[in-house]
């Protein structure tokens, strides 16, 4: 009866026991109402409100399909889903990138003399420019990618949600630099292609050769550690620049409605919570106040 979609979360209930074997073997029919509430309890002092909020959620979608099946009668459904969101909030994860950080990085690129300088600004470009997570930059080809007016399709969305972003101004111009110094490059040669598609990015060997198979989303994270160390850069993730390009986005004035579509969040409320303009807000608003030390 343990749904696939929600077995992430559940194995978490019993980090005491025998984590994923013990969560399906569980007979979550026999769940009532005082186990129900003794597991949110416990999922309230262990982790933070999001996270917990999702492990319930999984919790009811479990006990959902055994009153679907029959295996659950209404009365004992309706009262062990009966479970209040856990309240709280928590500071936002990640960082934002300042200006001078993004130039920073871009100038790296530029000096770079092999490829590979290439191929890094462009994915730099993608990853702020049209706010794609790094698992969505890799899973792209080449003719995702339109030329004419920068449309990236995206078909490998979270949750399985294909999207348009776009390319424009810098990005468009880093990602075709790519594309021309990507077409005169010497390529490895690869006798199996399974997939049948040319991916967009693809690793670059030291030699300045490239391997036309797609790269992983930890080499995404590799580049962008290596390129923050060159640049003189304080260390972000790739994620980091998505956040950079909802709330620079927001902060220019962008509709927050667009951002979202944009962004591929399903829900407004997680857009939202990347916006880091009540923080500098705040902070104008402290610095309004004189601390009298040493002067």
């Amino acid at each position: 009866m343990l749904l696939r979609s929600t077995a992430d979360h559940l194995p978490r209930f019993f980090s005491l026991s025998n984590g994923r074997d013990r969560a399906i073997a569980l007979q979550w029919q026999a769940l009532r109402y005082e186990h129900t509430q003794a597991i949110r309890a416990v999922l309230a002092e262990r982790y933070a409100p999001a996270t917990a909020n999702k492990m319930l959620a999984a919790l009811r979608g479990v006990l959902r399909e055994g009153w679907r099946l029959g295996q659950m009668d209404a009365a004992d459904y309706h009262r062990a889903i009966d479970l209040v969101a856990v309240k709280g909030t928590t500071l936002p994860r990640g960082r934002g990138l300042a200006a001078g950080e993004l130039r920073a990085l871009f100038v790296g690129c530029a000096t770079d003399d092999c490829i590979s300088g290439n191929r890094d600004a462009a994915l730099l470009a993608v990853l702020y420019g049209a706010g794609l997570r790094r698992s969505e930059v890799v899973a792209l080809d080449v003719n995702d990618y339109d030329v004419e007016t920068g449309a990236l399709r995206v078909r490998s969305g979270k949750g399985r949600k294909a999207r348009v972003a776009y390319a424009t101004g810098g990005a468009k111009a880093a990602l075709e630099a790519w594309l021309i110094a990507r077409a005169s490059a010497p390529r490895q040669k690869i006798t199996v292609r399974p997939e049948g598609r040319e991916p967009l990015f693809c690793p670059v060997n030291k030699g300045g050769k490239l391997a036309l198979r797609r790269m992983s989303d930890q080499a995404v994270m590799g580049i962008v550690r290596k390129r923050a160390l060159s640049s003189g850069v304080k260390s972000f993730s790739p994620h980091d620049l998505r956040r950079s390009f909802i709330s620079d986005l927001l902060d220019a004035g962008a509709d927050i409605a667009t951002v979202q579509h944009l962004a591929g969040h399903a829900n407004v409320q997680t857009t939202a919570r990347y916006d880091r303009r009540g923080e500098r807000t705040k902070r104008k608003a402290a610095e309004m106040l004189h601390v009298p030390y040493g002067k």
